[in-house]
C-alpha cells in the first residue's frame, strides 16, 4: 500500500483572508478571490486551501462549496504559527510606477517588517495608490509563503520621515558618494534598523546633508557600482537579511 499524501498537498492555493481564524471555523471567500479559487484554480468540495490571516499563522483549510458568488471553506488544523518577522524596514523613494511595484514585491518576499514609500525632491512620482500596492503586497506575500504581511505605510515627505524618526532605529543610508562597506554596517549593528534609498535621480545636495547630520543616519556603499533606486532597495534588504536578519545563522 503507497503512502497517503501529504496534506494539504503544496500546490494547494494560499489566501491572506481577514482573521482570526480558528479551528472549524467557517470561512466564505468572495469577490476576486472567490474568482480565483472556482474559475482559475477550479476547486471542489475537498479540495485544500491554506489561508493565512496576517494574526494567527498558516491554516489548512477544506472547501464546503464553490459557488458563483462565494467558496465556502472549513478550517482543519493550523500549520504554522505567525513568522517572527526581522526588525527591519525599508524606506524607499518613489519611483515609476513598474519599478516600484516591483521594490514592493521583492521586499514582501525579502521579509521586511515594514515598507515606508518616501517622496523626495527628485522623485517622478509622487503618489502611491494604497489599495493597489496593498494587492501586490499581498499576492508577493501569498506566492513566497510568508504568513505575515510587511506593514505599507502611507507615503511620506523625506523632511517629515527625518523629523519624525524613532531614537532608537538606526538608518543605514545608502549614499552613492560612499560610505561604510553595507555588509560591515549591518553585521554590527544590533537593535531595530532601516535602509534608506533615494530615486531615480538620487538625493540632492540639500537631502543627502539633511540625511548625514541626522543623529541616526548611518551613510553605507552597497559597493562599487551605481545601482538603481529598486536595484538598491533590492539587494540592500537581501544583504541585511544575510548579514544581520533570518537569512544568517545568528539572525535575530
Amino acid at each position: 500500500m503507497g503512502a497517503t499524501p501529504a496534506w494539504p498537498p503544496r500546490s494547494a492555493p494560499r489566501l491572506f483572508v481577514p482573521g482570526p481564524l480558528a479551528a472549524g471555523a467557517a470561512v466564505a471567500i468572495e469577490g476576486g478571490q472567490a474568482h480565483y479559487l472556482a474559475k482559475v484554480m477550479r476547486v471542489a468540495p475537498g479540495d485544500a486551501v491554506v489561508l493565512c490571516d496576517d494574526m494567527t499563522g498558516e491554516w489548512a483549510a477544506a472547501v464546503v462549496s464553490a459557488g458563483k458568488r462565494d467558496v465556502v471553506l472549513e478550517l482543519r488544523e493550523q500549520l504554522r504559527a505567525r513568522e517572527d518577522v526581522p526588525d527591519f524596514w525599508l524606506c524607499a523613494a518613489l519611483l515609476k510606477k513598474p519599478n516600484f511595484d516591483l521594490v514592493l514585491e521583492k521586499a514582501t518576499e525579502l521579509g521586511v517588517r515594514r515598507i515606508q514609500p518616501m517622496v523626495t525632491r527628485r522623485c517622478v512620482a509622487d503618489k502611491l495608490n494604497p489599495e493597489r500596492a496593498r494587492t501586490i503586497v499581498t499576492e508577493a506575500a501569498e506566492q513566497c509563503a510568508r504568513t505575515a504581511l510587511p506593514e505599507l505605510a502611507p507615503a511620506t515627505r523625506l523632511d517629515t520621515l527625518l523629523r519624525d524618526w524613532p531614537q532608537d532605529r538606526a538608518l543605514f543610508f545608502a549614499d552613492e558618494q560612499g560610505g561604510e562597506p553595507a555588509a560591515a554596517a549591518f553585521a554590527a549593528h544590533a537593535g531595530p534598523a532601516a535602509l534608506l534609498v533615494g530615486p531615480e535621480g538620487g538625493f540632492d545636495d540639500g537631502e543627502r546633508a539633511a540625511i548625514r547630520a541626522h543623529p541616526q543616519a548611518r551613510a553605507i556603499t552597497l559597493g562599487p557600482r551605481i545601482l538603481r533606486g529598486e536595484t538598491a532597495g533590492i539587494a540592500g534588504c537581501a544583504l541585511w537579511m544575510a548579514t544581520a536578519g533570518d537569512w544568517s545563522l545568528t539572525g535575530n
